[in-house]
């Protein structure tokens, strides 16, 4: 995918929705999308997906604290402390945090908090993990929020209704289907359905504001690799849920 600039323009929040909003459909067509959101479910398979989901909330929080930790803008570390005191601490969908809606899903498959608390990545999960690490810690603030906020743009049924909704709806159809749960054993996928689509636009107009010139190309391209990194975390959960009956 390419995209061609005039330096130093400027570019505003509804550009900066489009390109983006483009590149994750792109994603959700893969393959490996499609393989990961079809597998036919089981009480084990779902434990596994449920176990690198947790896994993949937890490490956002270490993610989003290194961008923080590297942006010197306070508009913006005002802006990821609202996104974080909601994930860790609670919000309008939970007292909790978000973790516990994890947690509290995790019952209906028959999960204890400790199971959550202690599960083990598989090795995909492992390399994607430090690979987005590695980005919010080393590359630019910029980079981080890029790579970061668009992994919240999969839980957007507005974006992606027509392909069959963002990534918790898709997994609730199926949980549905195979396992005969309700959306009430499901907090997690319940909430992220709504939640997300907040999240998904939060940090766009400091992308507009920062991301001018060779910048903007840097941050599309940092958007694009953690789309890949979710491509490589879905393939490696979906090869583990296989393994299982």
């Amino acid at each position: 995918m390419g995209y061609t600039r005039k330096e130093n323009r400027t570019v505003n929040v509804s550009e900066w929705k489009q390109t983006i909003g483009q590149m994750v459909r792109e994603n959700m067509q893969t393959a490996e999308a499609e393989r990961y959101y079809n597998i036919k479910v089981s009480i084990p398979r779902a434990q596994t997906l449920l176990k690198q989901l947790a896994l993949f909330v937890r490490h956002r929080r270490d993610c989003w604290a290194y961008a923080s930790g590297n942006c010197p803008e306070l508009s913006v570390k005002k802006k990821i402390l609202e996104h974080e005191y909601g994930e860790v601490i609670r919000d309008e969908y939970s007292e909790f945090g978000h973790l516990d809606l994890v947690i509290r899903q995790a019952r209906a498959i028959g999960l204890t908090a400790d199971d959550i608390m202690n599960a083990e990545p598989v090795p995909t999960t492992r390399a994607t993990h430090d690979a987005w690490a590695w980005m919010t810690r080393e590359k630019s603030w910029l980079e981080a929020i890029a790579a970061l906020t668009v992994t919240e743009w999969q839980n957007d049924d507005r974006l992606l209704g027509d392909l069959g909704g963002g990534h918790s709806s898709r997994l609730a159809k199926r949980w549905m289907e195979d396992l005969g749960l309700d959306w009430e054993k499901m907090p997690n996928f319940r909430v992220h359905r709504q939640a997300d689509e907040d999240h998904s636009e939060m940090f766009l107009p400091f992308l507009s504001k920062f991301a001018i010139g060779e910048k903007e190309k840097i941050v599309i391209q940092a958007v694009q690799d953690s789309l890949d990194l979710v491509t490589i975390y879905r393939g490696g959960v979906a090869e583990a849920m296989e393994k299982l009956l």
